[in-house]
């Protein structure tokens, strides 16, 4: 039985084209590819790369200035934040929480919109595995080629079960029997239409914004078209903490907003979502409120 796509070079002594994540004393992070008969260089001294290739991951090299540092293969977290950039990426703790609560499972297929740099595409890939499938769909061709490169280095070369059409979404979507929609673009509800009829009964649609007024008129038009379930819209943070000895404190600094995010299961077809039973404030919805694509 064969490995799964890039299994290969997540494990096993340090090989030529293999991506290496040092960290200094101060906890600072230098990414390379491993390339025989090159040298690092840092403001420390450097090192040969044929130090690294063949020797265990979690080793320890030495520059010439007698600095070490710890080697280790970057995670797909640390990967996603050094590769390079076309558009934003999504960060780890979005994406995970996007495999998550998009319930992303091996098998899956998924159609994607607003590829970005492919970090979001890296996490898909991985989760779906071979057996998957993934069919992105990016507006701008630079972005493509950018996220195109970024998910080929991760992976070792193309992987089967991806699929990346330039161009718009609601215009070139043609796949059926989607188990999962992720929308990451600054109007999700241009693509509702069309996701809707790709999407299966008991299918996720998750929805990726930035900001208040997409995250409202991105719920309030899922609620609109009457064929999901009530909208469950979040964001998340993250707090690292301080742990040396007796000092024991959150850090001074965090990951806040990065983003909102929105699921929504599929209902069948012909079916009309039960009413919701909820208080909105007064004055929430005004005497002339029309709905979120009125006006």
């Amino acid at each position: 039985m064969s490995e799964p796509t890039g299994a290969a070079r997540r494990r096993g002594p340090f090989e030529v084209g293999d991506q290496v994540q040092l960290t200094d004393p101060k906890g600072r992070h230098y990414t390379f590819t491993l390339e025989a008969g090159k040298n690092f260089h840092t403001h420390k001294g450097s090192f040969p790369h044929d130090e690294l290739i063949g020797a265990p991951e979690g080793s320890v090299v030495r520059t010439t200035g007698n600095v070490a540092y710890l080697a280790l293969r970057p995670l797909l977290p640390d990967y996603v934040l050094s590769m390079p950039r076309g558009a934003a990426v999504v960060y780890p703790k979005d994406a995970g929480q996007i495999l998550a609560f998009a319930d992303i499972f091996p098998g899956a297929r998924v159609v994607e919109a607003g590829v970005g740099s492919g970090s979001l595409s890296a996490f898909l890939l991985r989760a779906i595995g071979d057996d998957g499938m993934l069919h992105s769909y990016e507006r701008r061709e630079d972005f493509a080629e950018i996220a195109r490169g970024n998910v080929e280095r991760y992976f070792g070369g193309p992987h089967p079960a991806w699929t990346l059409t330039v161009g718009d979404l609601q215009d070139n979507l043609s796949d059926a029997d989607v188990d999962r929609v992720i929308l990451d673009m600054l109007a999700p509800w241009e693509c509702l239409e069309a996701v809707s009829k790709a999407l299966v009964p008991g299918g996720i649609l998750c929805c990726y914004v930035a900001t208040t007024t997409q995250l409202a008129r991105t719920v309030e038009s899922v609620r609109e078209t009457g064929c999901y379930a009530e909208p469950q819209p979040w964001e998340s943070m993250i707090r690292n903490w301080h742990v040396e000895g007796l000092a024991v404190r959150p850090d001074h600094r965090m990951i806040g907003h990065t983003g909102f995010l929105v699921t929504a299961r599929r209902l069948a077809d012909g079916v009309e979502p039960p009413m919701r039973r909820r208080r909105p404030a007064k004055g929430a919805y005004g005497e002339d409120y029309e709905g979120p694509n009125k006006g």
